[in-house]
């Protein structure tokens, strides 16, 4: 009996003595707050490079909630643990980040940690983030801290237990983040490197366009680039497993990410479109090399494919009764815009749907979610927009529609369509 109360009472006294270490091992100390920001030591040219680093980092896109302020955070992210909130980046000293100093700020960057000591949730990429040189992240530092203060105190994030225990991140953090500053690769171009280093730093590609494990940390070998989600909508590959039906060219990605269309595949929609609005700002060098870096995952020596036969393969002899219901539907809905026929339009750029990846991908969510949700906020102006059918078409009716526009590119339906429409419909209720 002795021995088993020994057993017990030492047993609990390790438990307290690793739970200890475990608090020990995963504080963090609260960095002293700046008692002003230090703009004198930002120059213009620093800051002018600091705001194009913010559009390659999409900064605004994740911190501004709708109608919001820009950086003012607020916009709701969901996660299968519970929704988070993003916070205010603007230099407001209440209830922004303008009492951080760079240190602080490099801290969140690099490592998740925020001023006060409290480790940040991974939705904010910061595993990518941390990649980035020091010029950069100062020039980052100096254009954030140079905008103007907006006081707005950002929804608290609330998790479920365990989720909500954030020095449990440490763990997580030990497994998957990897700091340091993306290396140049001596086999390798200067044009490729650089495409690297934008890429897998603050262009932070591959937390939309990679597949996430258990732990909601990205899969890595074969699975980078694989293909992800945001938001509701499906992130495609960015490797040779994308679903388009023509290969993707280096001038086709350029061309994309500098306007926010390509002829050959599409337009930026979703959470791409603000994506390709950030891009288009960039260097013509810099979207050289992006796109250098981006095709060595696929195969380069693939022939591009003809879009004009490939069109007129799919679309010149209809597959079903022109008096079906989806082709009725498809003439209301979309046929002003998106007729096969080269002619011109008054509404912006029209999208062959023949060559759409959305249509002729594994899942239907993109090409539902385009439907349901239009393109409101395009790219650029001159793209012009897409009405949301969300309003005027059933759930049957845009099962209908879209079935029938694969079948008509030779693709077989979609299964159980009309459910996966009404649970999208139901998950993206809210924003409406």
């Amino acid at each position: 009996m002795k021995t088993f109360k020994k057993i017990v009472l030492g047993g609990a006294a390790l438990v307290v003595v690793l739970a200890a270490a475990g608090l020990a091992l995963t504080h963090q100390g609260e960095i002293a707050p700046q008692a002003s920001i230090p703009t004198a030591e930002f120059s213009p040219q620093q800051i002018a490079k600091g705001k194009l680093l913010a559009a390659m980092g999409d900064c605004a896109v994740c911190h501004t909630a709708p109608n919001g302020k820009t950086n003012a955070g607020g916009l709701a992210m969901p996660s299968p643990f519970g929704t988070i909130y993003t916070s205010n980046i603007t230099p407001d000293a209440k209830t922004g980040i303008g009492s951080w100093s760079f240190e602080a700020f490099e801290r969140a960057m690099r490592h998740g940690v925020d001023r006060e000591g409290q480790y940040l949730y991974p939705a904010f990429p910061y595993t990518a983030f941390s990649r980035v040189t020091d010029e950069d992240m100062k020039a980052l530092y100096a254009f954030l801290m140079s905008e103007p203060a907006v006081e707005n105190e950002a929804p608290k994030t609330a998790l479920n237990f365990p989720y909500n225990v954030r020095r449990g991140i440490a763990a997580w953090n030990w497994l998957y983040l990897k700091p340091g500053v993306v290396k140049d690769d001596e086999k390798q171009a200067p044009e490729w490197n650089r495409g690297a280093y934008l890429v897998e730093g603050l262009g932070h590609c591959s937390a939309c366009h990679t597949p996430r494990n258990g732990l909601a940390a990205e899969k890595t070998g074969a699975d980078h680039f694989a293909g992800g989600s945001a938001e509701g909508w499906d992130a495609p590959a960015l490797t040779a497993k994308s679903a388009s039906p023509l290969p993707w060219t280096k001038d086709d990605l350029v061309t994309y990410m500098k306007t926010g269309f390509s002829a050959r595949h599409g337009v930026a929609a979703g959470p791409m479109a603000p994506v390709a609005h950030g891009l288009g700002q960039q260097s013509d060098e810099d979207l050289n090399a992006i796109a250098t870096y981006l095709m060595s995952y696929r195969d380069a020596s693939a022939a591009p494919g003809n879009a004009e036969a490939l069109i007129k393969e799919k679309t010149a002899t209809p597959k079903l009764a022109l008096d079906t219901e989806g082709y009725r539907l498809y003439q209301g809905a979309c046929m002003a815009c998106h007729r096969a026929d080269p002619s011109a339009s008054t509404f912006g750029v029209r999208p062959q749907l023949a060559l759409s990846t959305s249509l002729h991908a594994e899942s239907p969510d993109n090409a539902i979610m385009a439907v349901l949700e239009g393109v409101q906020k395009p790219a650029h102006a001159e793209l012009g927009t897409m009405p949301a059918f969300r309003h005027a078409l059933s759930d049957a009716q845009i099962a209908t529609l879209l079935n029938t526009m694969r079948a008509q590119y030779g693709v077989a339906e979609w299964s159980d369509l009309q459910n996966k429409v009404s649970k999208l419909r139901q998950q993206t209720a809210a924003a409406h």
